[in-house]
């Protein structure tokens, strides 16, 4: 089994057969698994499903690797210069050496999906030639083409990197080994005729002391959804500047203040809709931020469909 990557002293190996591995993680923020294929000598595919917070990695390869991840839904955070971060979203291909592995790694969504595909470099430069005669595609090459240094590298809105991984999501058991092979060569082939701007545009990163500061905003506002803040208020009370502020809020978590924040209250609102049946309408439209029970029904129809009444009504 292919477990160059997967030396963390808290995985949980879950089951095992036929080249294939599934893999646990856990902690008090949820939980996690990695599925492993072996496709190649020294290249495996896996997918990663994880409902947490956060994760502490304590993995360091002690190999020369070359992965490349594809996020299909949520949210994670990266290291993107030292002292600083970036986030990978739904739709981003992020490729790296796994050099910047270790540490805190937060989903800011609680939640991350995707495939990974890994390459142990010494043998995946030995097994690739003979598996397939004349592969135009330099490993080596590649990898030093888009790792150059110790970080990541984010490539996104790329519709060719949708369709060959939006296919990997939904494979027949029976076919899976030799699809996995093609996909994988047909990913590394699109990536070595892929032509890099001389100047790439960068995601946007943030110093630690921001993400510090907007993710205790998410949380002061996650505790005070029944009080208003505007944003200059927030900006003041956390020393934060106004559009750094709001640019990295919407970068950490996919959206504006404003609609994470009435997305929260109206999740809360359908969870005491739900078990707390005593209350009534206009006391759960207090207790998440609306003075008004009618403003709060109007927003409630907006972003769930219907009405709280018809809400608690169905479940």
């Amino acid at each position: 089994m292919n477990q160059h990557l997967l030396k963390y002293e808290k995985t949980v190996l879950l089951a095992e057969s036929e080249g294939c591995g599934v893999y646990q993680f856990k902690n008090e923020s949820g939980e996690g698994t990695i599925t492993m294929y072996d496709v190649f000598p020294g290249v495996a595919l896996a997918y990663n499903d994880f409902h947490m917070r956060y994760y502490d990695s304590d993995f360091q390869t002690g190999r020369d690797v070359f992965c490349i991840d594809h996020c299909r839904e949520g949210r994670l955070e990266y290291a993107a210069r030292e002292d600083a971060y970036s986030y990978v979203e739904a739709g981003d291909l992020k490729l790296d050496r796994r050099l910047t592995h270790t540490g805190r790694f937060e989903m800011p969504l609680s939640h991350y999906h995707g495939a990974m595909i890994s390459f142990d470099m010494e043998t995946a430069c030995r097994s690739l030639p003979l598996e397939v005669r004349d592969f135009p595609v330099n490993l080596r090459r590649l990898q030093k083409k888009f790792c150059p240094d110790q970080y990541p590298i984010v490539l996104h809105e790329l519709e060719a990197i949708e369709h060959i991984f939006g296919e990997l999501y939904a494979v027949p058991e029976k076919i899976k080994r030799p699809y996995f092979k093609v996909k994988i060569l047909e990913l590394l082939l699109y990536l070595e005729a892929l032509e890099l701007p001389e100047e790439p545009e960068e995601k946007p990163y943030y110093y630690k002391t921001q993400v510090e500061k907007v993710k205790a905003i998410h949380k002061f506002l996650a505790a005070h959804m029944d009080e208003d803040f505007t944003q200059e208020e927030l900006s003041e009370r956390f020393h934060i500047a106004l559009t750094p502020m709001k640019r990295c809020f919407k970068s950490i978590y996919g959206s504006t203040i404003g609609s994470w924040l009435l997305q929260y209250r109206m999740n809360q609102a359908t969870v005491l809709l739900k078990t707390r049946r005593e209350m009534n309408v206009a006391a759960i439209a207090g207790t998440v931020g609306y003075d008004s029970p009618g403003k709060f029904a109007a927003a409630f129809r907006r972003v769930m469909g219907m009405t709280p009444t018809e809400y608690r009504n169905r479940t």
